[in-house]
């Protein structure tokens, strides 16, 4: 057998990708005899099975050595690996290629299967084509049929506000100046309780993909994120989004999903907020059976059909905003009083708001800072009771500020049977 003449071709010294990078650091690592030996190996093996080494099968040989797939041609390289085409994975799958119209209901199911599947973070592995890091994930969960970056994906995206968020919406923060310092995106699954200040994530990070209660908008950086909505999303084009009915086993005890969330949300809307001291949330609890249940008696529903678990007669009516709306208290639990606007309490203020607010802060037994009053004239008093009363509802931080917001306001006025 004829010798092999072999040509190392280095990579360019300043090439950004985190293979490269991670090369330099160990390049005598790299040149020892043993390394090279194992090239040769790998080259070998190649030329005995009659193949031709060509730089695609250098590439190959490349990823056996280093772990890393071979960019596809025409990719971009970033710090988070390259964007552009799907790569194969090692078992030699993709995902269907091209960005496609999709539904919410895929995007989660896309986001779960990830999350059961528990895959390992790594921004040089695949997954059906899609590199295994955060930026991969939401490609995936998207439908993007191509892999893109923290850099990328908000061309894919139209900008929204906080209170437009909805499941498979995605929360990014791009940093420009060092892509590599904190740069991060995650799949908003919805909000976890009323004030909007925590929400369900699904995330690929370390050590896999996650599904979890995060604050708003992230753990750090959190002023940074931007809330964006999938440019190619079909309303209502999705089981989740339709008006079908998705079956018993989507509600009750254990169900945990975005039916429940958008039951709760649905039943909010038609009165039920006072059931709720946190969420409406995907996990069923019994703030969804009790709302449920007010919504069906309001119908004149009583016994089996009122049971708090909705079916399609209930499903039917919700989503297509008829029947009639839970009437305000009925159950003890409420006044029936809308938050007037954290606007009325603020220092200078002086109206029969804030007035109001003293004596059920005194008839709750959270007066203990008035010295004289309470009147109408918004004091430091008035905050510091509404304080003790916030921090006795267990919320600490911007959650216990001395300032009424609608939960503080719902849970004040709430009848208590004390």
């Amino acid at each position: 057998m004829p010798p092999i003449d072999f040509t190392e071709i280095p990579p360019a010294a300043d090439c950004p990708c985190p293979g490269c990078r991670s090369d330099r650091r160990s390049t005598a690592a790299r040149h020892t005899p043993r390394g090279r030996v194992r090239a040769l190996a790998v080259a070998t093996v190649a030329g005995a099975c009659g193949l031709a080494v060509t730089p695609g099968t250098a590439a190959a040989a490349q990823a056996v050595e280093t772990g890393r797939a071979p960019s596809p041609d025409g990719a971009q390289s970033t710090p988070q690996g390259p964007t552009g085409p799907l790569v194969r994975d090692s078992a030699g799958r993709l995902s269907a290629p091209g960005a496609t119209a999709t539904t919410r209901a895929d995007i989660m199911r896309r986001a779960q299967q990830w999350v059961d599947a528990q895959v390992p973070y790594s921004m040089n592995a695949y997954r059906n084509g899609y590199r295994t890091d955060c930026s991969g994930f939401v490609s995936m969960a998207w439908g993007l049929g191509s892999n893109q970056w923290t850099g990328s994906l908000d061309q894919f995206g139209q900008r929204i506000s906080k209170s437009e968020l909805r499941p498979g919406d995605m929360l990014l923060f791009h940093n420009p100046s060092d892509p590599g310092a904190g740069s991060h995106v995650v799949l908003f699954g919805g909000w976890t309780d009323a004030s909007m200040s925590r929400y369900t994530a699904y995330e690929q990070t370390r050590p896999h993909t996650l599904k979890r209660t995060n604050p708003y908008a992230y753990w750090n950086n959190s002023s940074r994120y931007v809330a964006y909505r999938y440019t190619g999303l079909r309303e209502g084009g999705g089981e989740e989004d339709s008006g079908a009915f998705p079956g018993a086993g989507a509600f009750g005890p254990g169900a945990n999903g975005p039916h429940v969330t958008r039951l709760g949300e649905m039943l909010v809307a038609r009165g039920a907020s006072r059931f709720y001291a946190s969420g409406p949330g995907p996990v069923w609890g019994s703030a969804d059976r009790a709302a449920t249940k007010a919504f069906q008696e309001a119908q004149g529903w009583r016994g089996a059909e009122a049971d708090g678990i909705p079916g399609p007669a209930t499903w039917t009516l919700l989503t297509g905003g008829k029947g009639r709306n839970i009437p305000s208290g009925g159950d003890g639990s409420t006044t029936g009083s809308a938050f007037p606007g954290g606007q009325y309490f603020r220092p200078g203020q002086s109206n029969d708001h804030v007035a109001r607010l003293g004596r059920r802060l005194v008839e709750r037994g959270y007066g203990r800072h008035y010295s004289e009053g309470p009147g109408p004239r918004w004091s430091e008093s008035d905050r510091r009771n509404v304080e003790a009363f916030q921090r006795a509802q267990g919320w600490r931080g911007a959650e216990a500020d001395g300032y009424p917001g609608p939960e503080t306001w719902r849970r004040l006025f709430a009848t208590t049977g004390r």
